[in-house]
């Protein structure tokens, strides 16, 4: 079946994990907002669940951005050591709780899907409903830098570790599914894998990327630009570009998807 994003009437955007390199989301909203574009349903896993909450939650990208340039990402009072990873992820629940002070999903004027890994039963959970900052908070909790959140009386941590790309929901309730994919891959020099560093990211990203690879064909516009694995997932000197670079690539794609 041939979509049209211009008479679509329930537009999905799925939002992968990816760190930093997840600034470029917001560059996708960015344009989605200057050519007309509103998706009803997002579903969000790891980073993308943070920037799928803010834009249900009707923020502009400005605060997002904001959102993420203030959000202390290594605070020395936040160190943990009676906890499994370095950082206490439950430290963060006052600073999320200014931006969502209902702390739930049915607050939000759009319908959110958060992926999140149950680390003890070794399965993926979509949160939907109920309180929304714990499962946001364990969504986006990359192990081993972050401490997992404890929901349900289990252990849950990063989204990105079981489903990276999370298009599932979307799938049944969307007339059309527009995808930002931050979790690239691209071929690399040897120069690039000279150390134990090096090689762990590019394993780490080989792993996830293959895990969604199958998946990012669900989408009928789908934005996923190599040149974000040239920034770190924790860099976030890279914020700004990556930003530009997904507004930049998302502009092109709804360009081209609108004239057809």
């Amino acid at each position: 079946m041939n979509k049209n994003l211009s008479t679509s009437k329930n537009i999905g955007l799925v939002l992968s994990g990816g760190g930093v390199r997840g600034m470029a989301h917001i560059g996708v909203l960015q344009a989605m907002k200057e050519f007309g574009i509103e998706a009803k349903t997002i579903s969000g896993s790891s980073v993308g669940a943070l920037v799928g909450a803010l834009y249900a939650n009707g923020n502009s990208t400005e605060d997002m951005m904001r959102f993420f340039k203030e959000t202390p990402l290594f605070k020395y009072n936040f160190l943990t050591i009676i906890k499994s990873g370095f950082i206490d992820t439950d430290r963060y629940i006052d600073i999320f709780k200014h931006y969502f002070p209902e702390n739930s999903f049915e607050a939000l004027d759009k319908k959110l899907y958060v992926v999140a890994t149950n680390l003890q039963k070794g399965e993926e959970e979509f949160f939907s409903s109920g309180e929304l900052i714990r499962p946001l908070l364990a969504s986006a909790a990359l192990p081993p830098v972050f401490s997992p959140v404890e929901l349900k009386g289990n252990l849950f941590a990063d989204g990105g570790v079981m489903n990276n790309f999370p298009t599932e929901p979307l799938l049944q309730s969307s007339d059309f599914i527009i995808g930002s994919n931050v979790s690239v891959t691209k071929e690399l020099a040897q120069k690039d894998l000279k150390n134990s560093f090096q090689l762990t990211g590019r394993v780490t990203g080989l792993m996830i990327y293959a895990s969604s690879k199958n998946k990012l064909v669900d989408c009928d516009v789908l934005i996923s630009p190599s040149e974000l694995e040239n920034i770190g997932i924790l860099d976030r000197k890279g914020m700004i570009k990556a930003y530009t670079i997904g507004y930049d690539h998302a502009s092109r794609a709804f360009e081209a998807a609108l004239v057809k």
